[in-house]
């Protein structure tokens, strides 16, 4: 029974490898396959992706072969604000800060427009975090919304 189940898995991949192209990304793709060439390589970089559960990841992030996706996803913003929310606050709150420069860096902020980025989301520090309950979504959100409000600053969202 469990080697019908295992055929049937690997048909599966198969199949969405001869309609899809590559297996896609994801750590088959990216580390374990790199320079798939054959059929079966690419089957098993696809049971890889799939099995490991890292195409989120990749996406989220624009690592593993994956571009990262448009919107809060873009770029990493996704993985930077969750794992860095607390400290971008206090940088945000006092203007400067490697936190700040690391978003700035993350959004392709120049260097000579990084002041003003700064300067900005200090200033609206209240509408970027409203209030305790905020996450990563909704500080992305606030922060799309000020630098729309700035001629300068609008440029760097398209």
């Amino acid at each position: 029974m469990k080697k019908l189940l295992l055929t049937v898995v690997l048909s599966g991949a198969s199949f969405g490898v001869l309609a899809n192209g590559p297996a896609g990304c994801g750590l088959g793709t990216a580390v374990v396959f790199q320079n798939a060439n054959e059929f079966h390589e690419h089957v098993l970089a696809a049971t890889t992706n799939g099995t490991s559960g890292n195409q989120t990841f990749g996406m989220t992030s624009g690592t593993l072969g994956c571009e990262a996706a448009n919107g809060p996803l873009k770029k990493g913003l996704a993985m930077f604000l969750n794992n860095n929310l607390e400290p971008l606050a206090v940088d945000v709150a006092k203007g400067q800060g490697e936190t700040l420069d690391a978003l700035a860096n993350l959004m392709e902020i120049k260097a000579e427009d990084k002041a003003l980025f700064n300067q900005t989301l200090q200033t609206n520090f209240d509408k970027v975090f409203a209030s305790e309950q905020v996450n990563a979504s909704t500080a992305y959100q606030s922060i799309v919304a000020v630098m729309e409000q700035d001629q300068v600053l609008a440029k760097y969202l398209a």
